[in-house]
């Protein structure tokens, strides 16, 4: 039976999730809240949602069935808890929350009150993880040891422009958010495809040095000058596995900034700004470029595929449609032809909760998930703090049956 949404946060992010919510037939009516009403105002007019809530208290007490939160990147943990126990299902944003102490209040209240919880990453469906994931369960890598996990997104490719939008006049102390406190695209991406959990981790900050305001500590509501930052984990199985955050970084435009290679003793699973291939011991060296390309523009020959040529065509591709690798066979036909941001995976995200509010049934990156794709990377944080000391990653478990 299809449930009602309230969303919370109507910035530039939740625009396309609310259009998917509205749009998929499982959810009967979509409704919006946001602390600037005449946003929230103006998305329920372009979208046609149901109606506008003045607050988050008020939408807690409206009788939707389940909140999908967008707000900003520190405050979910908190939302998250305050909706599960007024009853609601939750999607949400990444990360799941700030501190340890959030994580497990988030857990708790999904095993006391019984309800959905699933956050968003959006790495679980970039088309190389779920490749990653395929061949890992046909057994293709033998045993997985070492990964590697990357999100190189540049200051100057649109965070700049972001948090002026969100953080209006203050947007500076705002926007030196840790990078390794956003690592669910990275560490989601490895975990993703690989059956594990980190243990342990070293971590480097780097501090920055372009001298703007921003990553500065004078200005920072977080204390934090780190602008870039690496980590590398320990996993259960005793192998390991590294992650980039970077926001100061000579990427260009066009290319993902999230990307992820798989090592294991039969095989390796290697993906570039322009290809990725596939390795074993036969000595084969596969191109599985086009299997992971969201779109499926043209293939581009191996000899023309330079960085100075990657057209606004290809860009586009990357941040729309699904990949041929993609299972959309359960999609409602409601979606068909809607935006599909970050690599083809905003289409499978939103039927993965509809799908888990209305079966009752766990969804993909459910709280237990959801906690080792986050939590390692706040640790992280605190070990690059302290000089790159390796120190012990806690867990949650496995999510109950």
């Amino acid at each position: 039976m299809p449930f009602s949404l309230g969303i919370v946060g109507a910035g530039q992010f939740a625009g396309g999730f609310a259009t998917l919510f509205h749009a998929h037939p499982g959810v009967s009516r979509v409704t919006v809240t946001d602390t600037i009403a005449d946003r929230a105002t103006a998305l329920a007019r372009d979208l046609g949602l149901a109606g506008v809530e003045p607050d988050f208290e008020a939408m807690l007490a409206s009788d939707v069935d389940a909140v999908a939160i967008f707000t900003q990147r520190w405050t979910h943990g908190p939302l998250v808890v305050q909706a599960l126990r007024a009853g609601k299902h939750v999607y949400s944003a990444v990360p799941m929350a700030f501190t340890r102490e959030e994580i497990a209040a988030i857990i708790d209240a999904v095993k006391e009150t019984g309800l959905t919880y699933m956050m968003g990453e959006t790495s679980q469906y970039n088309p190389v993880t779920v490749l990653g994931r395929q061949k890992a369960a046909d057994g293709a890598f033998g045993r997985v040891f070492y990964a590697e996990g990357d999100y190189v997104h540049d200051m100057d490719h649109g965070f700049y422009a972001a948090y002026q939008y969100s953080g209006g006049a203050d947007w500076k102390r705002t926007a030196s958010y840790p990078p390794m406190k956003y690592p669910t695209h990275a560490i989601g991406g490895v975990l993703g495809a690989w059956n594990t959990h980190a243990v342990s981790v070293s971590a480097v900050g780097v501090p920055d040095q372009r001298g703007d305001g921003v990553f500065d500590k004078a200005v920072s509501m977080f204390d934090n000058d780190f602008s870039n930052a690496s980590a590398l984990f320990e996993t259960a199985d005793g192998g390991s596995f590294r992650t980039n955050e970077f926001r100061r970084v000579g990427l260009a435009g066009a290319v993902p900034e999230s990307r992820f290679t798989f090592y294991g003793t039969e095989g390796i699973l290697e993906q570039n700004s322009l290809s990725t291939l596939w390795h074993n011991r036969s000595g084969a060296l596969e191109d599985l470029s086009d299997l992971v390309r969201p779109g499926q523009p043209a293939h581009q020959d191996a000899g023309d595929a330079t960085l100075a040529n990657v057209d606004e065509k290809l860009h586009d591709s990357f941040i729309s449609g699904h990949a041929p690798v993609h299972d959309t066979s359960a999609l409602p036909a409601e979606l068909t032809g809607l935006g599909n941001g970050h690599m083809g995976s905003h289409h499978l995200l939103v039927h993965d909760f509809v799908t888990a509010v209305n079966t009752q049934t766990l969804p993909t990156v459910n709280a237990w998930v959801a906690a080792r794709y986050t939590l390692p990377g706040l640790v992280a944080h605190e070990s690059a703090l302290r000089g790159g000391e390796r120190l012990p990653i806690d867990d949650f478990g496995d999510a109950p049956q």
